[in-house]
């Protein structure tokens, strides 16, 4: 289905009038600004000073979340090597709009995990369950909730170790666990966030190993570094494939014209392809709140300020940001038909995220999307005749349907891996999910060549 005929977001969110686009603007603008993260910055670290309060770091661990067992496996040296007093939580999954289609983000964090994994120096046992049982998880949450916070720390890599290793333990009953486990989702609540393995320090937040080195920086910016020579725990891993000749693979990419994320990583993506030959499939999905995917303004404002953390790690300028949600985007994927016979669509759509999510320019106006038609080479009075046209329904109904039920994957930016053929699929999801699918077509074109 293109999109749903009743969907769960609000209509104002699927196609937000003008003056509505405009706020939104000013709100993305005060989390995605240099000027505005350095200022909260400087005043959150002005009152800890005048507090004498230490630095605190608080964490909180969901139990049966696989990438809280990637974190759980660092939370120690992560302690000794910063002078902060870190302060344990443990949660459940919040659900609902937050954390949608519960039952497949389960099956992909567990699968996602395993993958990661060695590449971060850490291990995912290959034959874990996508959740532990139950039971287990209820002694686990009863010994770590009876633990200080300092040996709590100290005792969560051996015991999130022995909880995913499938051992079956003797729990406690099931209102006991509730407890334990609401006084931290409650905290994590009020500080405004939704999920596991996720680090909050002076206002920010940091999710799992993927983004503790962007937390490590801030710390080492404070000097609270115990040893600043010494390399992040757990640095992101590069993108490269330099002197690769992946001819004999294949990549489907599947970007959204409303995805932050993927605005950040359409230009390198495209570099990355370019570069080592690989055969690839351009293929436009509709954004996920068009699609019926719940979202909440909570995850949205932290979305963007991620996104805009990444951007800064990668080189990446983001912000000013307009939305291009709703019948912006319908009116750009009317074009791509007609550009993709041009071979101009990877051009049309590179250009009309960084017009969107780096200059803030309202595609919503004909002469918004004019000029960013035409800064990609294209002939705006021809792109006039097939603006509106239904050509690329069809089109884009297939790559969701191919995405969502295919992969088993709702977000954006996705990828699929292929080939050879003696090797299965790898298919992944994010922009933090791109060095990956480097590393496998450096190892999978060098197994082509023995």
């Amino acid at each position: 289905m293109l999109e749903p005929d009743k969907n769960p977001n609000p209509r104002l969110m699927v196609d937000p009038p003008g003056w509505l686009r405009h706020l939104m603007r000013r709100q993305f603008d005060s989390v995605s600004d240099l000027k505005h993260v350095n200022k909260r910055r400087a005043k959150a670290e002005k009152k800890r000073q005048r507090s004498g309060d230490p630095h605190v770091v608080e964490y909180f661990h969901q139990l049966d979340d696989p990438y809280s067992h990637l974190t759980a496996q660092v939370l120690a040296i992560f302690a000794e090597r910063y002078d902060v007093v870190i302060k344990p939580h443990l949660i459940r999954a919040s659900g609902g709009k937050n954390q949608p289609e519960a039952e497949k983000l389960a099956a992909w964090a567990r699968r996602d995990a395993e993958l990661i994994a060695p590449y971060y120096g850490l291990e995912f046992p290959h034959e874990a369950p996508v959740q532990p049982n139950i039971g287990s998880q209820m002694a686990s949450a009863l010994s770590l909730s009876n633990k200080s916070d300092e040996k709590f720390t100290a005792a969560l890599f051996d015991e999130s170790t022995e909880l995913w290793s499938g051992k079956t333990k003797i729990g406690l009953g099931g209102s006991t666990m509730d407890e334990i486990l609401k006084k931290g989702s409650e905290r994590l609540a009020e500080l405004g966030h939704y999920s596991g393995a996720t680090f909050y320090y002076a206002g920010e937040w940091y999710w799992g190993v993927d983004r503790l080195f962007h937390l490590e920086q801030r710390l080492r910016d404070l000097g609270v570094c115990e040893a600043p020579d010494l390399p992040f725990i757990c640095p992101r891993p590069d993108i490269n494939v330099s002197g690769v000749d992946a001819s004999g693979l294949t990549l489907d990419f599947y970007p959204s014209l409303n995805s932050p994320y993927t605005s950040i990583i359409y230009d390198c993506t495209i570099a990355l392809k370019n570069e080592c030959g690989i055969r690839f499939n351009h293929k436009p999905v509709l954004p996920m709140i068009m699609r019926g995917v719940p979202a909440t303004r909570a995850k949205g404002m932290y979305i963007m300020f991620d996104t805009w953390r990444e951007g800064q790690f990668l080189g990446v300028n983001f912000g000013p940001v307009m939305t291009p949600i709703g019948e912006p985007t319908r009116l750009a994927y009317s074009l791509f038909p007609w550009a993709m016979k041009q071979g101009k669509d990877e051009a049309l759509m590179s250009s009309l995220l960084h017009h969107a999510f780096s200059q803030g320019l309202p595609l919503h106006t004909t002469k918004g999307l004019k000029q960013a038609v035409e800064a990609a080479g294209l002939d705006w009075d021809q792109a006039s005749k097939y603006l509106g046209s239904d050509e690329w329904k069809p089109m884009v109904e297939r790559h969701q349907d191919e995405m969502v039920d295919g992969l088993g994957l709702w977000g954006v930016p996705s990828y699929k891996l292929s080939g050879p053929d003696r090797e299965p699929d790898l298919a992944v999801w994010g922009q933090d999910r791109l060095w990956l699918i480097s590393a496998e077509i450096r190892r999978r074109a060098a197994a082509l060549r023995t």
